[in-house]
């Protein structure tokens, strides 16, 4: 295990088999981030949280006084109906310097070839394949200057944001931090996760740290600014249309274990005056435009709510699976999961697979064969990832759609049915995500033409065995013994 003083290695944290390994069997003082991770959060999914950068700012006892302390604007944000249940009701109070309202008008942005949100199949833009289509790491920018919102290229998807239901999944490329410019996804949440580089992202509520074994949940309407502390970025991105991520039913695991609640980390205040011309980036429909302002959009002083943006620390998913026999089933690596309009079915589910124990004897260990109803996209943020049917490197993306066929290569299947393995780790050092939708998704003219695109090869089944022929004439004999009514 990497020592105390090793830790403040970002790269170290790529190395441990559990966040529980920081804290050293509780020998020394126990810490909720990273040793780099230079802000204060608050803790855990679901609350309603409370926050202010200055002493005695925030009105107790009512949300819109007559004056607000130092003369700041109150201003709510509600990201659901007013009247919905308490329990799924989101909004937020913040209190700034200038109100959201103060800008100089909107104006439009040249359409982002490599982005697209109609996935739709008559959209000519966009392609239906049941090939097992994967994407080697698509490359960072080395010239010109590419920040987060520039950088952005989508994958594949399914609806379109304005009949709010649907998603896209994205990869983002940058070289460069956003100055004096903010980004506003009026159609959607989304998980940001970072696979190289760390992001500091500055938020309306407070700034979040957020490097590669982490993610973001930044939701629809929330104006933040990506920069990029250790040099050129790239990362995954879901974005979901017409709900909320949240966390998974536990069932009969009972109150706790995956992601738990109380490790999702939400900022505090921290407010920022500046007086200088800024570009606010919306995007509306898969299109994008500006409006232009004389003064930070990051003047809020305190909030209160529970429409947060937050972050979490996937080294602390607490794994659980069989520990006598079979696989169970992969609902147990959800982090996150946005319902559909279909009770029987997530609109998406984000599940990431870490290092973890695999015990189950008797038992064949590696994915089995199998076609199921979710398509999947998956990405490497870090290690090596064997489920793969080929080279599969950090910043990769493989997808397979719904009910398509797969499973490992035959050696593979052979060695794991001829010896029973031993208890062992597996995914050590290593962390794979995967978009997981019960829609079919079409991919988008950018990856489809991508030079980075290339097939599973189905070569590699080629050599499946037909054992059960080789057992021919025991099989006939079995059958005739049954024929003639005798007891097998």
């Amino acid at each position: 295990m990497p020592s105390t003083s090793d830790l403040a290695d970002p790269k170290e944290y790529q190395k441990i088999f559990h966040w529980a390994e920081t804290q050293k069997d509780g020998t020394i003082p126990s810490f909720a981030t990273r040793r780099n991770d230079p802000y204060e959060y608050q803790a855990g999914f679901g609350n309603s949280f409370a926050s202010e950068a200055v002493p005695g700012t925030l009105p107790q006892g009512q949300n819109s006084p007559r004056n607000v302390r130092f003369g700041l604007y109150a201003e709510q944000m509600t990201a659901t109906a007013f009247i919905a249940p308490r329990h799924c009701n989101k909004k937020a109070w913040l209190y700034r310097a200038r109100p959201a309202v103060a800008h100089q008008g909107f104006t439009d942005l040249p359409d982002n070839k490599d982005t697209e949100a109609n996935f739709l199949p008559l959209n000519p833009r966009v392609h239906v394949s049941p090939t097992q289509l994967a994407w080697h790491p698509f490359d960072i920018p080395t010239s010109g200057e590419v920040d987060f919102v520039s950088g952005l290229k989508t994958v594949a998807g399914s609806g379109e944001p304005t009949l709010r239901e649907g998603l896209a999944t994205h990869v983002y490329v940058a070289n460069a931090s956003m100055t004096k410019k903010a980004f506003v996804n009026s159609d959607g949440e989304m998980v940001i996760v970072p696979q190289q580089g760390a992001l500091d992202i500055q938020t309306e509520f407070g700034p979040l740290f957020v490097q590669p074994g982490e993610i973001v949940v930044i939701q629809r309407g929330i104006r933040f600014r990506v920069e990029l502390p250790d040099g050129p970025s790239r990362g995954y991105i879901l974005e979901i249309w017409g709900s909320q991520f949240e966390l998974p039913e536990l069932g009969p695991l009972g109150a706790n274990g995956l992601a738990n609640a109380r490790d999702f980390l939400f900022p505090t205040a921290k407010y920022e005056i500046s007086k200088e011309p800024w570009e606010i980036v919306y995007k509306l429909g898969g299109k994008f435009f500006k409006s232009t302002q004389n003064h930070s959009p990051f003047d809020v002083v305190a909030w209160h709510g529970n429409y947060v943006p937050y972050k979490y620390d996937m080294t602390k998913f607490v794994n659980v699976g069989s520990i006598s026999v079979d696989h169970i089933d992969p609902s147990i690596f959800c982090v996150l999961t946005a319902k559909s309009r279909d009770t029987t079915a997530p609109l998406a589910d984000l599940l990431i697979f870490s290092p973890r124990w695999d015990v189950a004897s008797h038992t064949y260990r590696p994915p089995y064969y199998h076609r199921n109803a979710a398509s999947e996209l998956m990405g490497l943020i870090y290690g090596d990832y064997g489920g793969r049917s080929d080279a599969f490197q950090p910043g990769s993306v493989s997808f397979e759609c719904g009910m398509v066929p797969h499973g490992v290569a035959y050696e593979e299947f052979k060695a794991a049915t001829e010896v029973d393995p031993p208890a062992m780790r597996i995914s050590e050092a290593s962390m794979a995500i995967m978009f997981e939708s019960s829609r079919p998704f079409t991919i988008t003219d950018y990856a489809w033409n991508s030079n980075k695109r290339h097939e599973h090869e189905p070569k590699m089944w080629d050599n499946l065995v037909d054992n059960f022929s080789k057992h021919e004439k025991e099989v006939e004999e079995l059958l005739a013994k049954k024929a003639q009514g005798m007891k097998i």
